[in-house]
């Protein structure tokens, strides 16, 4: 049986286009004033039957609309994709169909039109429960406005999640333990809490490098924040099964547990990245970047892709190794060795184990709560093993 079953199949749908760049943002996501959804539907139809033609055997087990910001996408669109999606491949009884949005009044105001399109569930960008800190990272969103989007979006959807940042500029342990409580008050399965990150090539990597971004936490309130994050959460039904997100029992991203098992997922849209295989070999994919030159390639080749890079035994190995291990259920040893050829050194495991940051529960191997977050650290020393 190929490697990939382990894990299961999804598609991630890249939607490139937003309102405004957010100045922390370093994802694929553009601004335009024009839109041809028309020319747009007619690419994406025409990649999901590329992609069908090689994958139309296997069944579909998730569904992604990232971005971006799909929630600006006509609902008649994402109607027309998940069709053509259910024509293409068989799908799994309990396909999830997840669709990221912005909480304004006007995307909210589809909510139930992408439901009777065929999306399950909602993934939402809140990013802070505060006016002053959504207006500083770039939000167009009030709280009051995130608010109300949530209360329509689970009066339209079984599964909603949503998404905060923390380490903010001159955000104080005591202000995210606030905003948070109050996050878990809301919250209906999932939640997503990251750490900020100041990326090159965003405006506040700019801002950082020309010393305008001050405020930030150190490392040492950083790391007291993550060990509030994992506290708050584990106490209100919410424990972490991956390490920046949170969900109640059963209520985990199936799409995202598919990146992190290592299965398999067609990568489409501008800039989508995917994994697949075919026959004994595994390829990473990818496409062009620019939207325009996406498109206008679908439209000259039939094909968005750009690349497709057969992975070598070392780089699926050491891909599992790094995704799993950020599972709270972790890696399964069993399924390394079958990848490697050879296990991890014992020595490693041993030493590693008596210092407290992983254990070992029959074949699965798990970072402990100490080796959280310091997991980088602890792969360098399980990959030169």
């Amino acid at each position: 049986m190929a490697d990939w079953h382990s894990a299961g199949f999804g598609l991630y749908l890249h939607w490139p286009f937003c309102q405004a760049k957010c100045p922390y943002c370093d994802f694929n996501s553009h601004v335009s004033a024009e839109i041809d959804q028309g020319r747009w539907q007619r690419a994406f139809l025409a990649e999901l039957e590329r992609a069908g033609r090689e994958t139309g055997d296997r069944t579909l087990n998730s569904v992604f609309f990232g971005g971006g910001t799909p929630s600006l996408m006509a609902p008649d669109l994402v109607g027309s994709i998940i069709d053509q999606i259910r024509k293409t491949w068989p799908v799994a009884n309990d396909l999830e169909i997840t669709l990221e949005a912005n909480p304004t009044s006007v995307e909210a105001g589809k909510f139930q039109s992408f439901r009777e399109a065929g999306v399950t569930r909602i993934s939402m960008g809140i990013q802070a429960m505060n006016d002053e800190d959504l207006k500083r990272l770039g939000r167009l969103h009030t709280v009051e406005e995130a608010v109300k989007a949530f209360d329509t979006a689970r009066n339209s959807f079984d599964r909603v999640s949503f998404d905060l940042i923390y380490a903010r500029q001159h955000q104080t342990l005591e202000a995210w333990k606030t905003e948070l409580s109050e996050a878990l008050s809301l919250a209906l399965d999932h939640l997503s809490l990251y750490q900020l990150t100041i990326e090159d090539g965003t405006a506040f990597g700019d801002r950082y490098r020309l010393g305008r971004l001050p405020g930030l936490p150190g490392d040492d309130l950083g790391a007291d924040m993550y060990e509030l994050t994992q506290e708050l959460c584990e106490r209100a039904g919410f424990p972490a099964y991956e390490i920046s997100n949170h969900a109640a029992d059963m209520a985990q991203s199936r799409h995202n547990l598919i990146y992190w098992r290592c299965g398999d997922y067609l990568g489409i849209g501008p800039g989508a990245h995917g994994r697949l295989s075919l026959g004994s070999s595994r390829f990473a994919t990818e496409t062009h970047r620019l939207p325009q030159a996406w498109l206008e390639k679908v439209e000259r080749t039939g094909s968005g892709e750009t690349a497709r890079t057969e992975l070598s035994q070392a780089d699926q190995t050491q891909e599992y190794l790094m995704m799993s291990l950020r599972l709270a259920e972790g890696s399964n040893m069993a399924r390394y060795e079958a990848l490697n050829g050879a296990g991890i050194d014992p020595d490693t495991l041993d030493r590693l184990a008596e210092d407290g940051f992983i254990e070992i529960r029959g074949t699965q191997l798990l970072a402990t709560k100490r080796g959280r977050p310091v997991l980088n650290a602890i792969l360098r020393e399980l990959l030169v093993s």
